[in-house]
Formats: structure tokens, C-alpha cells, sequence
């Protein structure tokens, strides 16, 4: 009798799970077509819209059909029933974002604040995460917990960092730099969390290879949607493939790496450190930028050249000059052609689609993604 009892508490959990998800996926659907489309009674479809309903976790959001009877009540989503938070930590800047319910970026912040493991630094975020809630009238219960992306690594439960040396963090843990924080909190590698905000935004596509050409290059192996970590966990770290042995010297103390070839300030650097600038006389045709331009390409074909020869298939530009290479991405797959072997064009190459705090986006999604399975 037991068993028989969890069985149908399963199929009714199972039930309500498909109910509100068909409806956040339609964003105004009856219930009528609820039940057919996913076959189920309408007394079910009913109970459950009524518990959906009661929850907040759902509303009327007006009617649907012409037919010259009584028309269809519709159903919508609560987008603000429960909110994540995402955090961004450089060197020198904090990013907040606040995605909704649906996966909706609702609220985004930059602060000038330069890193460190002081207690004010901690105290900072801390206010930071209490202002972002304030600021958009939120309460706590609403929280489901904060991402944080970081330019270093990250262990299996994202609770510690054991590869740092960005911002020599190795070895800091989520209950120590977030003990202002009264939420869940996670560490997520930042090249992975943009990886993970840009594949949510392509349901088209489930295995890419995302690069982020940032201040630092990180990358990402993205499988059916997922994360792939490896073993380490230290998949994906495209930064340390080795372009040119005894080349130029990386910050890991290492030579030659992608790193040192391709990261943001080798564009900033000829520009006073602004890379909004540096484009910007770029498409004027000022000639110093063109040649480091081109160069950069050249070593940039390079890299995704071996990416798509070990994974064969898209490889997504992102990070902040990738929310620039866009207009320059043509030139770029006819350099990378010239490298391939197999083929004839450099399609495989996308432009991101995030092209502005995806870092941060990607280490709240995870949160919102995880609660669409438990409703």
C-alpha cells in the first residue's frame, strides 16, 4: 500500500512540474490547451492551477479564443515569485545582475572596487547583494541563492577555489568571502558561467566550445547544455593551450600560452586601456590598431583552428572582445579556414549573443534552471 501511495505522489509531483513548466515555456496558455497538449485530464490540469495559483506561483494573465463563447481563462508565470542573484568578481570591478523567474536579466550593477580578502571587501558584497534586493523591492524569501563567477577554479561543490592565481585567491571559500551574504552562495569558474549563459540563450544548439576574450581567456566544454568539467576539474582551459613554445610568458609562469597572445589588454594596451576606444579607431582606420588587430586574428585562428579540430563542433566568441568581433567575424573564418583541414569555410565560429554581463548571468542561471525542476 506504501509503495503504491509514493507512486501516485510521484505522478502527481511529476504532473504539476509539467503543468507549470508548459506554462512558463508558452508564457499564455489555457487550461484547455494544457490538457491536451499535454494529455492530461482537466480535473487534473484544474487542481493543479488552483495549488499553482494559491502558491504565487502562477496568475490569470487575461483570457484566449474568439468563438462567441465564454473564453478561456490564461496562465502566466510569476516571474518575481523567486529571484537569483549573480556576482562578477575582477581584479578591479563587481559586477550584480538579477534574472527572474523566466531567466530574465531584471537588474545589473558595476562598482569600481578593486579585489581582496579583507574583512571590508567581504562586508562590501555583502551590502551590495542587501542594495540589489532593495533597490528592486524584493524580500529575502525570494532569494534562491547567489552565483559568483571568478577568473580561477573551482571544486566539484563550488564552495572553494583551489586554483586562483588571477587574484591569488587559491584556497578562499564560498563561507569565507561570503559570510555577509545570507543566501546560498556558489563560486562558478567565470568562463564557464559565461559558457553556460550563452548556451541558455541558443535552445538551437546543445555542444559547443565557448572562448572568453577577456582580461584573462578561459573556456568552456558545454554538452547537452551542461558543463563539462573533466577530472580536475580543469576542462576547457584553452588559455594554457600552448600557441608557441618558448613564446611570449603567460602569468602561470609558463611560455607560449593563448593567454598571453589573446587576452584583452593586448588590444587595450595601444589605447590607454580602454577597449570601447580601441575599437572605436579601429573602425576609423587608425593603422597601429589595424596591424595589432590583425595579428590578434592571426592568433586567434590559431586557437579556434584547435578547437575545432579536438571537438568538431561550434565555437562561440564571447567575453568582452567578443561582444566587439562580430562585424570582424567573416575575416576571421577566412584566416581560420586557411588552417583547417577538412574544411572549406569557418561557420563553426559564432558571435556570442550575451554580449554584456554574461559572467555574471551565467552563475545565477544555474540556480533558476535547478528550481524549474523542483516546482
Amino acid at each position: 500500500m506504501g509503495k503504491e501511495t509514493n507512486v501516485m505522489l510521484d505522478l502527481k509531483a511529476e504532473n504539476r512540474n509539467r503543468i507549470f513548466n508548459a506554462i512558463r515555456e508558452d508564457g499564455n496558455i489555457s487550461g484547455s490547451e494544457l490538457s491536451y497538449r499535454l494529455q492530461l485530464s482537466r480535473p487534473t490540469i484544474t487542481s493543479n492551477l488552483n495549488d499553482l495559483k494559491e502558491e504565487g506561483l502562477i496568475y490569470e494573465c487575461g483570457s484566449l479564443g474568439h468563438t462567441g463563447g465564454r473564453r478561456a481563462r490564461a496562465y502566466a508565470v510569476n516571474a518575481d515569485k523567486k529571484i537569483a542573484i549573480g556576482m562578477d568578481i575582477t581584479r578591479d570591478h563587481i559586477t550584480v545582475i538579477m534574472t527572474d523567474l523566466l531567466g530574465r536579466l531584471i537588474y545589473e550593477k558595476q562598482v569600481r572596487k578593486g579585489f581582496s580578502q579583507t574583512a571590508d571587501y567581504k562586508k562590501y558584497l555583502g551590502q551590495l547583494v542587501e542594495d540589489s534586493i532593495q533597490e528592486h523591492h524584493l524580500q529575502g524569501s525570494q532569494i534562491l541563492g547567489v552565483g559568483i563567477a571568478v577568473p580561477g577554479l573551482t571544486t566539484e561543490d563550488h564552495q572553494e577555489i583551489f586554483y586562483g592565481e588571477i587574484l591569488h585567491s587559491t584556497g578562499l571559500t564560498v563561507s569565507d568571502l561570503c559570510r555577509h551574504i545570507p543566501y546560498p552562495c556558489r563560486f562558478y569558474n567565470d568562463a564557464a558561467a559565461g559558457g553556460y549563459a550563452e548556451i541558455s540563450q541558443r535552445p538551437e544548439l546543445s555542444d559547443v566550445f565557448y572562448i572568453s576574450l577577456s582580461n584573462n581567456i578561459g573556456g568552456a566544454v558545454l554538452i547537452g547544455h551542461k558543463v563539462y568539467r573533466g577530472e580536475g576539474p580543469r576542462s576547457g582551459e584553452v588559455g594554457h593551450m600552448t600557441l608557441f613554445p618558448d613564446g611570449r610568458e603567460c602569468y602561470c609562469g609558463k611560455k607560449g600560452c593563448f593567454e598571453a597572445y589573446c587576452n584583452a589588454a593586448v588590444l587595450t594596451d595601444t589605447c590607454g586601456g580602454s577597449l570601447d576606444t580601441f575599437f572605436e579607431k579601429l573602425a576609423l582606420g587608425d593603422g597601429t590598431c589595424r596591424t595589432v588587430w590583425e595579428r590578434y586574428l592571426e592568433h586567434l585562428a590559431i586557437a579556434v583552428n584547435n578547437v575545432r579540430m579536438l571537438f568538431d563542433c561550434k565555437v562561440i566568441l564571447g567575453g568582452y572582445v567578443g561582444a566587439h568581433i562580430e562585424e570582424y567575424l567573416p575575416h576571421l573564418k577566412e584566416i581560420a579556414s586557411d588552417r583547417n583541414t577538412f574544411e572549406k569555410n569557418g561557420d563553426y565560429l559564432l558571435a556570442c549573443r550575451v554580449k554584456k554581463n554574461a559572467l555574471a548571468f551565467g552563475s545565477a542561471l544555474p540556480f533558476i534552471h535547478e528550481y524549474w525542476k523542483t516546482v
